[in-house]
């Protein structure tokens, strides 16, 4: 490989699962180049809606403390190498094609064993584990999990704390039929001595991880249990709230990112910095709290488009999201009419996803195809919806339809999968 391009399209080349399941392979890339992992502190984050949000609060606390953050999530919004990111500074292409380069040999030898060969999440978990112990050196580095948790790449990696969002329906046929079931499988990132942080509501799923962490003798920490919050009046740039634990109380807080399921992906973040700084003296202080918190963003979620006041981009693709997004359009346009344009995964078609939208002044629902191997039919997403969803033959076509036959205030909301907004986004100003 001489290019940036030749090494990104060799990570893309491998497979998206591998022949046998399990850390077998990780381990032993890991062990290859030097267990870089080992060097780094962590903060492991799983769940199904609301990691990337997390995330960007972590991160950004951390960043106005002054504390170096490397971060690796998924999927990508504006270009593939911000998925390896240090205080938000995507890796470059000379050190990718460095690390890729290194790591090739490794990965053509053990696909050459029983094991077969690695997938591409777990060459772009190494080469992430290999960029922050040889060439940023983050103080912590934010882990987001890909799919799943138990046998997820990214549980290689000890972390000082786990956080598990929330449970929701996703990716049933590989994490199970139930939403207990895949709890279960999210639980497998709980580790022992690792205190696990949870915005989980139900009982039932929350008992799960709670059980998980007494087995691994952790501590647990649950949102209404462990820490609680306070939704205050919302303001007129965001959400306010007030945050209370054993390990501290704050006043009044706000959260520029839109939604009232922010406050509770906030929330996970004050109390996993509380944690960390009381156990592992991180130097983070209210201040750096209530700073991080407001200035967070995280593209793609209620986002609103360049140049347009009424237009949102949302990566909504289960029912749990796009009854958020549903829930917070009608706190913050009351009044409001909406078009949405939606492109969605084939995997995303085993429930009516869209019709989470009623109750809300829906004018129009065009289902659109976009560029992903994964990518659902219109057709497909009309016939698994009961909602009336019309079809169109490009996200281009449903915008000038929609945008033509909108009043003044409507709002038109692009939603139904991060990869379809990862290619909006790229394709918004051309």
């Amino acid at each position: 490989m001489h290019t940036y391009k030749e090494a990104e399209a060799w990570v893309h080349s491998l497979e998206t699962f591998g022949i046998r399941p399990g850390l077998d392979r990780m381990n032993m890339m890991l062990e290859a180049v030097g267990n870089p992992e080992r060097r780094l502190k962590g903060i492991h984050i799983g769940g199904t809606n609301g990691k990337g949000s997390t995330t960007a609060f972590t991160r950004n606390i951390m960043t106005e403390a002054g504390i170096v953050c490397g971060s690796f999530t998924s999927p990508y919004i504006h270009h593939f190498r911000e998925r390896i990111a240090t205080d938000g500074e995507p890796i470059s292409e000379e050190d990718f094609l460095e690390l890729a380069a290194v790591l090739r040999p490794v990965v053509e030898s053990i696909a050459r064993t029983p094991f077969g060969s690695p997938t591409e999440f777990e060459v772009i978990t190494v080469i992430a584990a290999m960029y922050f112990a040889r060439k940023t050196f983050p103080d912590v580095v934010i882990w987001e999990v890909g799919l799943g948790g138990r046998l997820d790449a990214t549980n290689a990696i000890h972390p000082m704390v786990s956080i598990i969002t929330n449970i929701g329906h996703d990716h049933q046929g590989i994490l199970g039929d139930t939403l207990e079931e895949v709890a279960r499988e999210k639980a497998g990132i709980i580790k022992g001595g690792v205190p696990v942080v949870t915005c989980e509501q139900n009982e039932e799923l929350a008992g799960i991880f709670e059980e998980a962490a007494d087995y691994q003798r952790s501590k647990f920490y649950q949102l209404g249990n462990q820490f609680h919050v306070r939704r205050l009046e919302p303001s007129e740039s965001g959400t306010r709230f007030s945050f209370y634990s054993l390990l501290g109380d704050m006043e009044d807080l706000e959260v520029s990112m839109l939604g009232e399921h922010q406050v509770e992906n906030a929330a996970a973040a004050v109390i996993t910095t509380r944690y960390l700084k009381m156990y592992y003296a991180l130097p983070a202080e209210d201040e750096h709290i209530r700073a991080g918190l407001k200035k967070a963003v995280w593209p793609g979620r209620l986002e609103k488009a360049p140049g347009e006041e009424h237009v949102l981009f949302d990566g909504a693709h289960n029912e749990e999201g796009m009854k958020s997004l549903k829930e917070a359009l009608a706190k913050h346009y009351p009044n409001g009419h909406f078009h949405f344009i939606v492109g969605m995964k084939t995997d995303k078609l085993q429930a009516p996803v869209l019709d989470q939208l009623d109750g809300l002044e829906v004018k129009s629902i065009t289902a659109v195809p976009f560029d992903f191997p994964e990518a659902a039919a219109p057709e497909d997403i009309a016939e698994a919806n009961t909602a009336d969803v019309q079809k169109a033959a490009s996200w281009q076509e449903a915008w000038e339809k929609a945008n033509t036959a909108r009043d003044q205030e409507d709002v038109i909301v692009f939603a139904g999968s991060l990869y379809f907004i990862s290619q909006l986004t790229q394709e918004w100003s051309q």
